[in-house]
């Protein structure tokens, strides 16, 4: 999948900064890492700013969490091969770009320098469309990544909490639309059920229950 970005520079050397990599320059201001770093802080205000429209009633637990989703390196190196962003990436060869997470974490730093330089170039207008028609265009497929179960687990480690154990409540459904309700038991006290198409999935909704009854 492609996506391209409807956008036309007024000044093109902030374009050619949010391309340049620190191996051909380590000036400040010839490389794209001062983009990458306002183009990070740009992209958390405006998702942010969704997360709360998106969640009217959401405290602050939920979105954090789920604007980590769409802020993490990972994900916006996925928006960053949609836009093959790494193709106008001007560095030197000793850069080794057929290492898999070099190329990951280019393709996220330039996602965020890109939109550094876009709101440098023409304001906080044009730089908000480009999030919301990548980032948060997509956000389903960073939230589905998230790893509710293991956070549970974590959050019961740090808390002194017995590990979280998982229930299958009920199975449902023709042999190949079955549909899972699993619950989750932490010392004792039950937690609304997730429901899943498998059970790793219903695991996964389960946890995300959880997490939001003991944090919020």
């Amino acid at each position: 999948m492609t996506v391209i970005i409807d956008y036309r520079f007024n000044n093109i050397e902030y374009l050619e900064q949010a391309f340049t990599h620190r191996s051909l320059s380590s000036e400040p201001r010839e490389n794209y890492e001062r983009l990458e770093f306002l183009g990070d802080a740009v992209i958390d205000i405006i998702i942010s700013r969704e997360l709360m429209r998106y969640y009217p009633d959401g405290d602050e637990g939920l979105l954090t969490k789920k604007r980590a989703a769409l802020v993490q390196q990972s994900f916006l190196s996925i928006i960053g091969n949609m836009l093959d962003i790494i193709d106008y990436l001007i560095v030197e060869p000793n850069v080794d770009l057929n290492n898999e997470k070099v190329v990951n974490k280019q393709q996220a730093n330039l996602v965020e320098a890109l939109i550094g330089a876009i709101y440098l170039d023409g304001g906080i207008k044009p730089a908000k469309i480009m999030i919301i028609n990548t980032i948060w265009k997509y956000r389903e497929e960073a939230w589905k990544a998230i790893n509710y179960k293991g956070q549970l687990i974590e959050y019961c480690h740090a808390n002194g909490i017995n590990n979280p154990k998982f229930h299958i409540v009920n199975v449902s459904g023709p042999d190949h639309q079955k549909t899972f309700e699993i619950h989750v038991s932490i010392n004792g006290n039950e937690y609304p059920t997730g429901i899943g198409t498998d059970k790793k999935t219903a695991e996964q909704s389960a946890a995300q229950n959880a997490l939001m009854s003991l944090i919020g």
